[in-house]
């Protein structure tokens, strides 16, 4: 185990700084890209300003766990923190789209070192009693920063610039390096080790070749054109090669072995679905209370906090009772709880009030809540700390990947519906606003401001709204077929907990 001698304190809150900076970037962007568009142009390419950074995290991920293993905590966390504040610096004074996408990109480099180094740390330095609580902290802050990212974001945007969501992070993190740099102190012994280029290069081709297919499918390509066909032929190919590449590896970036341990499986399972579903609820409810509702961006961020606050509470209780039932038994409840929320979710109508959104999102929020926390913990249960750093990241990048492919995918639904329903409610109006089609993108802007919905007719403005909100509502229904396939793998994580060891005891490793 490494140890620390510095002040613990001051470790575990340069370690929540940063998690509280990478977790929250992407939401804290999404809320503000109407305005960056507006500002640079580019607005048939902004889907990378996101897409670069969740592929550039995704791949980095398991990379830098397993370089942390073989080399050290310290250094690839410090070289993380540092590459992420200078591309951030870097987004904020971008003069076009492109340049914004490029730096996202070494964004996502830097983002993916901080967040599975920093769990895998705080598994170092506590022994397996003191874990739970930990990781419930930590977990608390990932998920308080996905639901607070969209309300910074938008009061940002608002009051200040756009410019200041990427300058924010540089105080953040400059504190988070000194405490971390002044304070965290591992031991000096570290196993010499393979670096397994083939495997990360063929897993990042991969999932960029998914991602290029996910987000141009139905848009700017047919998805039975020879050019997506190509795409996904490509994301085969090079997982298959991966695979093959890692089952030979003499040190693999993703252990496959260690997927043969039940509760290791299960929980990267889990952490993909979760994701997948979790990132759904962080993008789509903001945007449907500022559609259906009305009001800023800033009034719809501040709609999440209920969720947050749940998911903090989940997190929490999932990371105490660690150590007194099963992990099994936790996730039960966090998926019927996460389940029923999702389903209450579904049945929203433009006439649903407010208090019934807030109590039903607060549901899901709490179910998701347990995966923050018990996840991680699950993933490196009984491993040698050498491989911790593998584990954490394998299950960090396996959420990623989840969200990454589920804002795709389901934005993609979601459009595409918004545009079918739209023209089922203006079929009895000839084509409702100008002929030819009935809606388009300027338009569907004037949702989200006062001033643009004033301008709409109220019978025209009734109908676009139902459209958007059945659109949105559908996606929550769709959400439920992974949460029924998350359901069924809990059940088989078997019956293992947190075991504190023995008074006088040294922990197992």
């Amino acid at each position: 185990m490494m140890e620390s001698k510095g002040n613990i304190k001051l470790v575990i809150t340069g370690l929540l700084l940063s998690i509280l900076m990478a977790a929250m970037d992407n939401t804290i962007v999404a809320t503000a890209m109407g305005t960056i568009v507006g500002d640079l142009g580019g607005y048939d390419q902004f889907v990378w300003v996101t897409s670069a950074y969740m592929v550039a995290n995704m791949a980095g991920m398991p990379i830098f766990g397993k370089l942390s293993d073989m080399y050290g905590r310290k250094r690839f966390f410090i070289f993380g923190l540092i590459l992420f504040l200078v591309s951030s610096m870097l987004c904020g004074i971008s003069q076009n789209i492109v340049q914004l996408s490029l730096f996202r990109a070494l964004q996502g480099i830097g983002g993916g070192a901080l967040m599975p180094i920093a769990f895998t740390i705080v598994f170092d330095l506590f022994p397996p009693e003191k874990r739970g609580k930990m990781t419930a902290l930590l977990g608390a802050t990932f998920g308080a920063s996905s639901v607070l990212g969209p309300l910074l974001g938008a009061y940002i945007t608002e009051y200040i610039s756009w410019h200041w969501i990427f300058y924010v992070n540089v105080p953040i993190g400059i504190l988070s390096f000194l405490l971390i740099w002044r304070e965290y102190h591992e031991s000096k012994i570290h196993t010499k080790q393979a670096i397994d280029w083939w495997g990360a290069s063929t897993l990042v081709l991969s999932v960029v070749s998914l991602m290029f297919a996910l987000e141009l499918g139905g848009k700017k390509l047919a998805w039975d054109s020879l050019p997506l066909l190509g795409l996904f032929a490509s994301f085969a190919v090079f997982l298959l090669i991966f695979v093959l590449v890692e089952r030979k590896a003499e040190e693999p970036v993703i252990s496959f072995w260690l997927f043969r341990r039940r509760l290791f499986a299960v929980s990267q399972i889990l952490a993909l679905l979760y994701g997948a579903t979790f990132i759904i609820l962080t993008v789509y409810i903001p945007i449907y209370v500022q559609a259906i509702y009305g009001g800023s961006a800033t009034s719809a961020g501040l709609i999440l906090t209920p969720m947050m606050l749940g998911s903090v509470v989940g997190s929490a209780i999932g990371g105490v009772f660690q150590t007194k039932t099963s992990f099994r038994n936790l996730m039960i409840i966090s998926i019927f709880a996460f389940l029923a929320g999702m389903y209450l979710l579904s049945t929203l109508t433009p006439d649903t009030p407010r208090l019934y959104l807030t109590l039903y999102m607060t549901l899901a929020g709490f179910g998701t809540g347990f995966s923050f926390s018990l996840l991680p913990t699950a993933s490196t249960h009984n491993l040698e700390p050498h491989y911790r750093g593998t584990a954490n990241s394998t299950n960090s990048f396996l959420r990623s990947l989840g969200m990454t492919i589920g804002i795709t995918l389901f934005g993609s639904i979601q459009s595409r519906t918004f545009l079918s329903n739209l023209k089922e409610q203006f079929a009895d109006m000839g084509g409702g606003m100008g002929g030819g089609m009935p809606f388009n993108s300027e338009d569907t802007r004037s949702l989200f401001t006062d001033a643009g919905r004033a301008k709409i007719p109220p019978q025209v403005l009734d109908k676009i709204v139902a459209a958007m909100s059945s659109s949105i509502t559908y996606l929550f229904l769709l959400a439920l077929i992974p949460l029924a396939v998350a359901a069924v793998a809990t059940f088989f994580m078997g019956k293992e907990r947190v075991v504190a060891p023995e008074a006088g005891k040294p922990e197992a490793t």
